[in-house]
């Protein structure tokens, strides 16, 4: 739990950290005390409010989410425009495609996902609503970056699984070569960098002010993927998401 709640507002602060708790996988009362290091009691009163209010659910596998936090992450999800823009779009892209679908948004330091349609064919993907994944592994966070070279080794160097100062200077360079590449064509691919077999082709989104609001992805198994038509999917991706931009204002110059 956090150590910076303005005065006044520790009570709130720990039932959030013990909602962010449940969220991250903690299901009981001693699991709930050790992610947040509150008392036992202290989280069990927590704990029954939160239930009663609808925004934990008790039930037979432990504590879960409730439905008044649904309720508002559609409230949410619906109050920005983008995903209402962006629908018809993801619609027609999956229609025509037959290829799973995502709509992300960058939150922090990672991607946060607000909609995705399955595809027809192929392996089921492991990203979901809500889910995130980190900018710099997956193709939709690499398009979401294009504009903010100045973070790209943090990022990349923050984000790469492997033991502290141990990540080799080539694939570092590698990395900013495909970003900068990334950045001058206006497409991003994911190689296969966040689940083994999936690839995909993403490109930003822009508001009227022609900041980066959002992307779009198309994603499939290596199969259906080769990299031939990755780069005809480069042009599809690329014209999809200027026709969302252009839906929140943005003009190209």
């Amino acid at each position: 739990m956090s150590d910076t709640a303005p005065p006044g507002t520790q009570t709130l602060a720990r039932g959030l950290a013990v909602i962010r708790a449940v969220a991250n996988g903690a299901t009981d009362l001693r699991a709930l005390v050790d992610h947040t290091g509150l008392g036992r009691s202290t989280v069990h009163r927590l704990v029954q409010l939160l239930v009663s209010e609808g925004y934990l659910r008790s039930g037979r596998d432990g504590y879960t989410l409730g439905p008044s936090l649904i309720e508002l992450g559609f409230q949410a999800l619906h109050g920005s425009p983008l995903p209402v823009v962006a629908r018809p779009m993801l619609e027609e892209l999956a229609e025509q495609l037959r290829d799973t679908v995502h709509l992300a948004v960058r939150d922090g330091d990672s991607v946060l996902y607000l909609d995705k349609l399955p595809g027809s064919r192929g392996a089921e993907m492991r990203s979901r609503i809500g889910h995130r994944m980190p900018l710099t592994r997956t193709g939709v966070g690499m398009a979401l970056l294009l504009d903010s070279a100045p973070e790209w080794r943090e990022l990349y160097l923050a984000e790469t699984p492997a033991e502290p100062g141990r990540v080799r200077p080539e694939d570092v360079d590698a990395f900013l070569a495909r970003m900068r590449e990334y950045a001058e064509s206006g497409v991003a691919m994911d190689l296969e960098d966040n689940e083994p077999g999936i690839r995909c082709v993403a490109a930003p989104i822009r508001d009227a002010t022609g900041a980066i609001a959002g992307a779009i992805s198309v994603s499939a198994t290596r199969p259906y993927m080769p990299a031939a038509r990755m780069r005809g999917l480069n042009r599809v991706v690329g014209r999809a998401a200027r026709q969302v931009s252009a839906g929140l204002g943005h003009r190209e110059p």
